[in-house]
């Protein structure tokens, strides 16, 4: 199989440096400063082992050749840059004919779980993964992953639910390339309860780590009350816990920890957007959805995306402004 990672950023760069350092044919699809740095000089990948640098295709969007048939796709942009993604590929040839929708399979390792139903709309063979994987990326042409000693555990399955020979193909690359990478039937399962503790992300890009503990708990507390009001099941973070062990673990890269989650590099790097109104804001729907309130959510979705506006820099949100936004 060749794989396709849409996204060469902290996720996609470390699962695209780490596959092809295991064989696997790896083309990436990054934009702007980050792709000319890929190009020019390739994808560095910092480790606790020691610095390895990727030299892999890297493009900007479909070219004027059809896609080999045997190409998985790997989405691997934040969830509010999905719908882009997937417009600007469905519809891409593929050799022998057809569509990429129509034909190839496509490989979700994102936080959130809208994006799963968002890509079923367009492609046929829909395969979510749930993401561990501590990884950072802030300067162009560069990735830091933290994850040791495996880079990170990516548990795969179909869409909307069992698992499929394609899966089993693609964890066993990934495995074959360092991941820990379990085939499950309940992938989603895991997303949820990987989405309630992504509900954090937000907080520690508006606060910085000093987070106080009332809040966080009263953020994952509404989340948990509005997935039992809906009736959608999640793994705890006890079976989480277990489930990594000490497989996968945070470690330093140069003397560094990692700097941020997802959210607060998005802010930290001025990216222009966050994606809390898929991970807060999914809350916040389902809430509405279900008659749950959740203010804490809600405030923390519009906290960030007045961050991103008015250009606040990662961890200055005032504080007593949030607290006031929750009321």
């Amino acid at each position: 199989m060749r794989y396709l990672i849409i996204g060469a950023g902290a996720v996609g760069g470390t699962i695209g440096v780490r596959l092809a350092d295991a064989g696997r044919d790896v083309t990436l699809v990054a934009r702007g400063a980050h792709l000319d740095a890929i190009r020019g000089r390739g994808l560095t990948l910092r480790t606790p082992d020691g610095p390895r640098t990727g030299r892999l295709p890297a493009v900007a969007g479909p070219g004027d050749r059809p896609l080999p048939a045997d190409t998985v796709l790997v989405l691997t942009v934040k969830s509010q840059d999905t719908g882009a993604a997937l417009a600007t590929w469905v519809d891409t040839p593929v050799e022998g004919g057809g569509t990429a929708g129509e034909r190839l399979p496509i490989v979700l390792a994102q936080n959130g779980v809208a994006n799963e139903r968002a890509a079923l709309r367009l492609f046929a063979r829909v395969h979510p993964v749930c993401v561990w994987l501590p990884a950072t990326h802030l300067e162009p042409g560069v990735v830091v992953a933290n994850g040791y000693p495996h880079p990170g555990m990516l548990h795969l399955g179909r869409y909307p639910s069992g698992s499929d020979d394609t899966s089993r193909a693609v964890a066993a690359d990934l495995t074959a390339a360092g991941f820990v990478a379990p085939v499950r039937d309940d992938v989603l399962r895991w997303k949820y309860g990987k989405l309630l503790g992504n509900l954090g992300n937000g907080l520690q890009a508006l606060l910085g780590r000093d987070i106080p503990a009332p809040l966080a708990a009263r953020v994952r507390a509404e989340g948990e009350a509005v997935l039992a009001a809906a009736g959608i099941p999640h793994t705890t973070p006890d079976e989480e816990a277990a489930e990594r062990g000490d497989r996968v673990q945070h470690r330093p890269v140069d003397g560094e920890q990692r700097a941020g989650g997802s959210t607060w590099q998005s802010l930290a790097r001025g990216a222009g957007s966050a994606e809390a109104d898929h991970l807060n804001g999914e809350i916040v729907l389902l809430g509405r959805l279900h008659g749950v309130p959740t203010p804490a959510n809600a405030a923390v979705q519009a906290a960030v995306r007045r961050a991103v506006r008015e250009r606040i820099a990662a961890g200055e949100f005032p504080r007593a402004e949030l607290e006031k936004m929750i009321g």
